[in-house]
């Protein structure tokens, strides 16, 4: 029964992971094309590319990394694991990026230094883009530095010199996590946090001096939220996954391993779908390729 179990949520693992390689290449692909074709995109859209991009390489590391540990080829799912590294970490900070970008073009607050931000944040995307491939980088050497070290250590013979191995590694690895992707997740979280107060501080404009039928100010509040709510469960089930692989509690061939890499990799496929349906290029772009999908929706 356990075993059975396993290949129902290893079943549901793939195809989960096939339907969102197709939605970001989708996405990758027709912001890609009109990013070359202008040669440029508005700041929201660049980020989009890029997340859709490495969201796109991040699903096909994971299914390859699984099935390595599964078949239990150690040696190349190692140095897959570093590349995983670099683009989790920067899919990590291309979200964040997102979510400060949505905070910071709707929300209403009047405060000199918000508008600063304001006023700079579209000319920084590109550098702070960057900035997110510099960090992955360096996420990446540090994950390979600690994998080697740990590996040099726990290759002696001696049971004491094994055993601090592993424990220098755990060390090195939650060192790692909160400085790598600890710090996005903060951002990201008090992103949601300003939006929401926004948010709240404009109902209550509204509802006391300027009561208008259509509000879109309150929609678009409400659609980035929307946006931003349903990935934040995608990191709160990653870090609870990233807890359960230090502790060594589940086994790659437990059915509960599989379960934890479905929750977690659901939030991303959530996501890009509520980008794609939020996004009217992509919407446009979907009533080209997919006509008849589009008529049967309405």
């Amino acid at each position: 029964m356990p075993l059975s179990r396993t290949f129902i949520f290893i079943a549901i693992f793939c195809m989960q992971s096939l339907a969102a390689l197709l939605q970001n290449g989708f996405m990758a692909t027709v912001l890609g094309r009109e990013w070359v074709q202008s040669q440029g995109l508005p700041a929201g859209d660049m980020i989009m590319a890029c997340l859709a991009a490495s969201r796109f390489c991040l699903h096909g590391i994971a299914i390859l990394n699984n099935f390595l540990a599964f078949a239990m080829l150690w040696t190349v799912k190692s140095y897959l694991t570093i590349l995983w590294d670099f683009i989790n970490t920067a899919n990590f900070w291309f979200t964040t990026w997102l979510a400060i970008f949505y905070c910071v073009k709707i929300s209403s607050f009047s405060h000199p230094i918000f508008f600063w931000i304001k006023w700079r944040i579209s000319r920084s995307v590109p550098r702070l883009l960057l900035g997110s491939l510099i960090i992955g980088g360096l996420s990446a050497i540090s994950s390979a530095t600690g994998n080697t070290i740990a590996l040099q250590m726990a290759a002696c013979e001696n049971y004491t010199v094994s055993y601090k191995a592993i424990a220098f590694y755990v060390y090195y690895f939650r060192c790692h996590v909160m400085l790598m992707w600890v710090i996005p997740f903060f951002l990201f979280l008090l992103s949601i946090i300003l939006l929401m107060f926004s948010l709240y501080r404009h109902l209550e404009q509204m509802r006391y001096h300027r009561p208008r039928t259509h509000d879109y100010s309150t929609q678009a509040h409400t659609m980035a939220l929307k946006t931003l709510t349903f990935f934040l469960i995608f990191y709160t089930s990653h870090v609870l996954l990233l807890a359960v692989s230090v502790a060594h509690v589940v086994n790659i061939h437990d059915s509960w391993h599989w379960a934890w890499e479905v929750i977690t990799y659901m939030g991303i496929s959530l996501h890009s779908t509520i980008l794609i349906l939020s996004n009217s290029k992509m919407r446009k772009a979907l009533k080209i390729k997919f006509p008849d999908l589009c008529i049967a929706r309405s």
